[in-house]
């Protein structure tokens, strides 16, 4: 696996997913930008879904072996800042009952720059569970 790429791949559909956040439903672009990422997400499943969902079958299996692996594109962030780097707010990513945080909001989030596994749990609990070598 080319992490690289992975890793900017992953940057790209982010900041897509950013550009989109920022236009209103009226804008003209947004059905263009919308599909664009839709796009996007397809073709980062396509080329690394199989190694994600592997790679986020092991986290689940550590973690919350309880919660069903959705699509890797499930457990990106909505933004990054200038230095791509991601604020985890406790809000983004897939929910997961954790087992270590039982009765807890807790999710997974996939992070770049260098890419990651984030558990978070509410808002102070932020615990790498898996980082690309």
């Amino acid at each position: 696996m080319n992490n690289e790429e992975l890793n900017n791949s992953l940057v790209t559909l982010i900041q897509k997913k950013q550009e989109l956040s920022k236009l209103s439903y009226n804008d003209e672009r947004y059905d263009d930008v919308e599909e664009e990422l839709h796009d996007l997400e397809d073709t980062f499943n396509d080329n690394f879904g199989e190694f994600l969902e592997d790679v986020l079958g092991d986290v689940h299996a550590q973690v919350c072996p309880d919660t069903d692996v959705l699509l890797p594109t499930a457990y990106l962030p909505d933004a990054m800042n200038a230095e791509g780097q991601v604020e985890i707010t406790g809000k983004e990513g897939v929910w997961v009952e954790a087992d270590a945080y039982p009765n807890k909001e807790a999710r997974l989030l996939l992070v770049p720059n260098p890419m990651r596994i984030f558990l978070s749990v509410g808002k102070n609990v932020r615990q790498e569970v898996w980082k690309s070598e």
